[in-house]
């Protein structure tokens, strides 16, 4: 296996190990137990923590904009109820296929309100991450959203989080969402 083959599958491996069992089980031999490599493996490649925590976060962002970038564009004329169709598909999509995603993202960004450097990368992995967001927004007639992307963003995370991790869970069906999407929505085309 080549090395970035191998840093992959390490990051792959950092990013199920903090959606199973948190930060505190994030160590270099649960990396290497959960990626099926010798012991030592995730340690040559990341000799620090800090350092598998960036590539862990590097390879999430990668992921999720990937993620964005494949959702299906939402149809009709509406600008407001097609980003609402948009962060509909964007919420099923990470409270589901892409949930261990979502739970490594809220470990790592709980963690960077303790670690300064972390903190730094997240910020610019957000800069960087909120960009697709704002062209699949502007794409369904909302436009002038660099500023408030952040605010929309959160509001969707929010939802999200208590979704995954509210001690009765967010059961909301469609229409119960898009009831609470769409003011939302109307909201960001003012």
């Amino acid at each position: 296996m080549e090395g970035s083959t191998r840093r992959q599958r390490i990051a792959d491996a950092a990013i199920e190990t903090l959606a199973a069992v948190g930060m505190r089980g994030l160590t270099h031999r649960a990396v290497d137990r959960a990626a099926g490599l010798p012991e030592g493996s995730c340690s040559f490649y990341y000799r620090t923590r800090q350092a598998l925590l960036q590539a862990t976060l590097d390879r999430l962002l990668e992921l999720e904009i990937a993620d964005i970038i494949a959702l299906p564009e939402p149809k009709g004329d509406d600008p407001v109820q097609r980003g609402t169709e948009l962060a509909m598909l964007a919420i099923e999509h990470w409270t589901t296929k892409g949930r261990v995603r979502t739970l490594a993202r809220h470990e790592l960004s709980l963690e960077a309100t303790r670690r300064p450097e972390l903190r730094a990368s997240l910020e610019r992995a957000s800069e960087h991450a909120h960009r697709p967001i704002i062209d699949l927004f502007e794409a369904a007639g909302i436009s002038g959203l660099a500023k408030r992307v952040t605010l929309v963003v959160a509001c969707i995370d929010g939802l999200i989080l208590e979704y995954l991790t509210g001690p009765d869970g967010l059961d909301l069906d469609r229409a119960e969402l898009r009831a609470v999407l769409l003011p939302l929505m109307s909201g960001l085309s003012t």
